[in-house]
């Protein structure tokens, strides 16, 4: 087998090969931006109002933070962007960014609708392998808090739980919880039809019990030949390497394969908040260091058992992303082995992102889309999380600093 080529995530030459100057300095200006925390708490705060106001603020925010991180409004804007990463062999995780539909069963079912169109879609594309949904698009959070609920009052597996919390439901939320595994299915078989993988997104603590259930009730159905549906797991959680693990007992015993995709977390102050308000134990890990070894320990646990798990490392660790590869190497694996993918978000980490295609692996950029009133939860998020993510911001900075350096410009 060929020797890996050696990966170095500071040549910004790759990183940056895709963006023009004036879209670099652009990028140094909103990341300059990004770096101060009270320009930042300021904006988070004003742009959803404005938005929602009908305030002229569209066109600004479209040419900077949501050029930045989104795709585009629609799917055919999004198409632009996708196929400009395929030129450098990066491909694409869709995300239709509605967060929560509040317009009941109707709202449901057009989300649904929505899911499904970006599947279609993406099926025509060649380099959008991967579309991602959110169960809170097809349902009501207060049912999934409910369920949650229920399966916490009783006792074993996971999939025991479930099923005693669903048979003791009323009858009416019965049929409701029975619409939303029939939306789940719809979008999921599609899918499997399609050849598109599924990316479930994970959500918070005291909903995620029946979102894990219904994803793994899908696997075991989808997941018998390929990899279609993956779980997302949060290992910023402490209980979740025993959760990874777990979930590959049952994949062993239901002989399906697991999809895993691993991130470290997005739900911080709001969990240990809740914990302290509601007085329980937080999820949460209790430092950084933890959440780093364990994270680096799924890695090694799914890549241990690559033929039955389907893994997506997605992070912007430099250090978790090499010891993926690295391992890969140390097993003889290709690194476009077709259980293995790494990606990043769209906008961040380009120095991850493009020297690891470079190096042959499979890689992809999460794209949200939508239009701008629907992806601003999301991008504000992204603001927030470039603040407050120890050193982010200045890497990035420092990488795009660099690299203009490196161009003269």
């Amino acid at each position: 087998m060929e020797p890996h080529p050696l990966i170095s995530f500071d040549n910004t030459e790759f990183a940056f090969e895709y963006k023009q100057d004036k879209q670099l300095k652009k990028a140094r200006f909103l990341f300059n931006c990004m770096g101060m925390p009270w320009l930042v708490k300021l904006g988070t705060r004003f742009t959803p109002w404005a938005v929602k106001s009908g305030l002229p603020v569209k066109g600004l925010v479209r040419s900077t933070i949501f050029e930045q991180f989104v795709g585009g409004e629609t799917l055919e804007q999004t198409a632009v962007v996708a196929k400009k990463l395929a030129d450098y062999h990066v491909q694409v995780i869709l995300d239709y960014g509605v967060e929560g539909g509040d317009d009941g069963e109707q709202g449901f079912d057009h989300a649904t609708e929505e899911f499904i169109r970006v599947i279609n879609y993406a099926a025509t594309q060649p380099n959008i392998p991967f579309m991602s949904i959110k169960v809170t698009g097809i349902t009501r959070f207060a049912l999934l808090e409910k369920l949650d609920e229920l399966m916490h009052r009783q006792e074993g597996s996971l999939m025991k739980r479930y099923l005693q919390a669903v048979d003791s439901l009323p009858p009416d939320e019965k049929e409701e919880w029975h619409r939303v595994r029939h939306r789940m299915m719809r979008i999921c078989e599609t899918a499997a039809q399609k050849k598109i993988g599924v990316l479930v997104d994970a959500e918070e603590t005291w909903i995620q019990d029946p979102v894990d259930a219904l994803t793994m009730l899908v696997m075991d159905l989808l997941n018998k030949e390929r990899v279609v549906v993956y779980n997302t797991i949060q290992l910023y959680r402490h209980d979740r390497l025993q959760f990874l693990k777990d979930s590959y007992d049952a994949a062993e015993e239901r002989k399906f394969i697991l999809g895993a995709k691993i991130v470290r977390g997005a739900y911080m102050e709001k969990e240990r908040k809740r914990a302290e308000e509601k007085q329980y134990p937080s999820p949460i890990q209790p430092d950084k260091e933890s959440t780093d070894r364990d994270y680096n320990a799924a890695i090694r646990f799914c890549i241990d058992h690559i033929d039955r798990i389907g893994l997506i490392v997605a992070s912007h660790n430099e250090q978790s992303n090499l010891l993926a590869a690295d391992l890969l190497q140390q097993k003889g694996l290709p690194f476009n082995h077709p259980h293995i993918h790494f990606s990043q978000l769209y906008g961040m980490s380009d120095n991850i992102t493009f020297n690891l295609a470079h190096a042959g692996c499979g890689v992809s950029k999460y794209l949200p889309f939508g239009p701008i009133e629907d992806v601003i939860p999301y991008l504000m998020r992204r603001a927030q999380e470039n603040t407050s993510v120890k050193g982010q911001t200045g890497r990035e900075l420092a990488l795009i600093k660099k690299e203009l350096k490196r161009r003269g410009v």
